[in-house]
């Protein structure tokens, strides 16, 4: 954020009128010298090719320069930061293609609309304008059901209906199982890696998976010969959230909380298994090609 230059016949002190410097020198001037570190400030300026005086305020994080690896005795192990949620957009996009690419790509074959949502803000809470809190998933929805019906009578509830009938997967990465804390996690419930995409589950909705929605996602991977675990936390561990409980609950949204076990999450540099990225763009390529006729023979007593 530049700072203005002080206006013609001004020195920048606030005293361009009578009267005006007297009452303005009795605060303290907030300079961003006050607030921050002289060396950072010169550093920005010189990235920025402007004055240190010129910087009003900013807004800075660090990240890891250092590209992705694989790595590990076998190449098992892909290192990168943010892998939380940079992983699973990627899987999401790749799967999206491929649905794509395997063949009748018209409505009536996909008996619905495929769609893939990246939201900003989830580390922070999602109320945002680019985050799950905000009314972009809804909109959407809106916009694709009038263009669907695009030339005729609009049909009553036609937006509530495909509520009803759609299918959210929100997928955010889960904590493996780790060698040098195995108390971390339940006996029966350790994600480890290689071993496919982890369901989610929480009886207070932290996660908003339910026994429907984790079955017809488990039920893809079976049929595909995909694996996949499943987890729930410590009764007496606080558990995490993801985005899952916000659409349901916003949208009224069938929903599954998965995602590929890790690493070091939240850290600069995170770690996962190669295997599980294949695993997670199969799994997901598959949910796209199978959901309508899988979700048509559900019988739900």
């Amino acid at each position: 954020l530049n700072r203005p230059a002080p206006p013609s016949g001004s020195d920048g002190g606030g005293e361009g009128r009578e009267g005006e410097g007297k009452a303005k020198g009795k605060g303290k001037k907030d300079e961003p010298a006050e607030r921050h570190h002289p060396l950072l400030l010169q550093l920005l300026a010189s990235e920025l090719g402007c004055a240190p005086g010129a910087i009003a305020d900013f807004d800075l994080q660090l990240c890891d320069t250092h590209p992705s690896a694989i790595a590990g005795a076998l190449n098992e192990f892909v290192f990168s930061g943010r892998l939380d949620n940079l992983a699973s957009s990627f899987a999401a996009l790749q799967a999206l293609l491929a649905a794509g690419e395997s063949g009748d790509e018209s409505e009536e074959a996909e008996g619905g609309v495929r769609m893939v949502l990246l939201f900003d803000n989830e580390e922070c809470g999602s109320d945002s304008a680019q985050g799950a809190g905000s009314p972009l998933l809804l909109d959407a929805i809106r916009r694709v059901n009038a263009a669907c019906t695009s030339g005729a009578a609009p049909s009553e509830g036609v937006v509530e209906r495909s509520l009803q009938k759609s299918f959210v997967v929100s997928a955010d990465m889960a904590h493996c199982h780790h060698p040098n804390y195995p108390e971390k996690h339940e006996e029966l419930h350790q994600p480890k890696m290689h071993k496919g995409l982890v369901i989610k589950h929480n009886a207070n909705q932290r996660y908003a998976t339910t026994a429907v929605t984790a079955a017809l996602f488990r039920e893809i991977a079976t049929c595909h010969g995909i694996p996949v675990q499943d987890f729930v936390v410590r009764n007496d561990t606080g558990c995490g959230s993801t985005i899952g409980p916000i659409l349901a609950s916003g949208a009224g949204i069938r929903t599954v909380d998965v995602g590929a076990p890790q690493l070091s999450m939240h850290s600069i540099r995170e770690m996962c298994g190669t295997e599980d990225i294949k695993h997670m763009v199969d799994h997901f390529t598959a949910f796209f090609q199978d959901f309508p006729t899988l979700d048509a023979s559900l019988t739900i007593d």
